[in-house]
């Protein structure tokens, strides 16, 4: 997937639709597959608490849309806020193209009128976009008036927090995915422990399985316990 990487980034191997639980986000999941396998064109703004999933789904659509044949994108317009807004020429360029974190630039005039032609080049092109933000179009802090009007054409979701059961769920779903096991208990256990934020959560994981695998012990909860130096 070198071709959509023109920043040099680089997309976690775990984003995929497959590890994303979709819990009470079943529609956004839905049409974030069809944007990305072209039967949608969008575009789509999708809006949630950081940890929500925000990146995960949109590095999902950039792994769907290149499995399919399309040629996509991923930027993290907050990796990338003290650049000039002159990187975001030629992005209308990619069948698709997701924008993540589109607040981290809102209300900075020059990237919201790169945005706002970036925008219009891709409508009058055969491209398709998802963006998403930690707010509401309205909330989301952008001013140019011209951009807030092309935002509030999207289709609009907002990523909720999932519940505990879920959670748990995306978590052992993580595991399996790794190759190794989380058992039941001491994935309550973590729950217990931690915030509800799904990047947090599958880093832990990641710090976990490399214990697991130096101390070649399972993940029991004597053994989290042990690794996180928790009570």
């Amino acid at each position: 997937m070198s071709e959509q990487l023109p920043l040099g980034l680089r997309l976690r191997a775990s984003a995929r639709f497959s590890s994303f639980v979709a819990g009470p986000h079943d529609e956004l999941y839905r049409q974030l597959q069809r944007i990305a396998e072209g039967s949608l064109h969008g575009p789509v703004y999708c809006w949630g608490a950081d940890g929500s999933g925000k990146t995960h789904l949109l590095q999902a659509c950039c792994y769907r849309a290149d499995s399919a044949g399309y040629s996509a994108a991923y930027l993290p317009l907050r990796e990338h806020r003290q650049s000039a807004a002159e990187i975001l020429s030629g992005w209308e360029g990619f069948d698709l193209l997701c924008l993540d974190d589109l607040d981290a630039v809102a209300g900075l005039r020059e990237w919201e009128e790169a945005l706002f032609h970036l925008y219009n080049r891709i409508a009058a092109g055969a491209g398709r976009l998802v963006i998403s933000a930690g707010a509401a179009q309205a909330a989301s802090g952008v001013r140019l008036p011209d951009l807030v009007s092309r935002l509030s054409a999207a289709l609009v979701y907002q990523l909720r927090p999932l519940d505990d059961e879920q959670c748990l769920q995306a978590m052992r779903l993580r595991a399996r995915q790794g190759g190794f096991d989380l058992p039941e208990e001491t994935g309550r256990y973590l729950l217990k422990r931690l915030p509800r934020n799904l990047t947090a959560m599958m880093a832990l994981l990641e710090r976990l399985d490399s214990a697991s695998l130096a101390a070649q012990r399972r993940l029991t909860v004597p053994f989290v316990k042990a690794v996180l130096e928790l009570d």
